[in-house]
């Protein structure tokens, strides 16, 4: 059986989410699919430029959904600057390097917990329509594991469908970064468009 490319897994990705049927889906514990679009890397601006296309199409007026975008290194990066730790880890790192100011951001954002600063974030700005679109998983890395936003996320949103683009590769049960760095299982996500 042929492989897609690419182009043709990104061109069915408008078709496939606004299909009534995918507001609709459930998943294992019968909660609102989560879906997961891996993809290579290289391919990374491209992915990007189709999802700028994706949500200028969709959010619209008359749309009845409507793509809400997080860009998790760009979440991150909000909640630290409001908060007042942006420039402060900054200072950290050149005294005490990466890993301290690794560990002392994931505690800043709770990651994890049930006040998880990041599915807080999101959870905060998600309206009954959406479709929520998660990205920056890359960028993100390693302050934010994929297999852990996910898990942390379906305790707190389970009404909207949630799409997370990957770079990498999801099996149906790993989620592999980059093709290279394994995370942890995942059994809860739909492929949304297969290979």
């Amino acid at each position: 059986m042929k492989t897609k490319s690419i182009y043709e897994r990104l061109d069915e990705i408008l078709p496939r989410i606004t299909e009534p049927s995918f507001r609709q889906s459930k998943g294992l514990g019968n909660e609102i699919g989560y879906h997961i679009f891996d993809y290579d890397p290289k391919y990374e601006m491209l992915v990007r430029e189709h999802m700028a296309y994706i949500t200028e199409r969709v959010n619209t007026e008359n749309s009845e959904i409507y793509i809400r975008e997080f860009d998790l290194y760009e979440v991150v990066l909000e909640i630290l600057q409001e908060k007042g730790f942006l420039e402060k880890n900054f200072e950290m790192e050149e005294k005490k390097g990466s890993d301290f100011v690794l560990n002392a951001t994931k505690k800043a954002l709770r990651l994890t917990l049930n006040n998880d600063l990041v599915v807080q974030y999101i959870s905060d700005r998600v309206k009954e329509n959406d479709i929520v679109f998660l990205t920056g998983i890359g960028k993100a890395f390693p302050i934010i594991r994929s297999h852990t936003v996910l898990n942390t996320l379906q305790k707190r949103i389970d009404q909207v469908p949630v799409v997370m683009f990957f770079p990498g590769v999801y099996d149906g049960q790993e989620l592999i970064l980059f093709g290279e760095i394994k995370d942890d299982n995942y059994y809860r996500a739909f492929q949304l468009i297969d290979k």
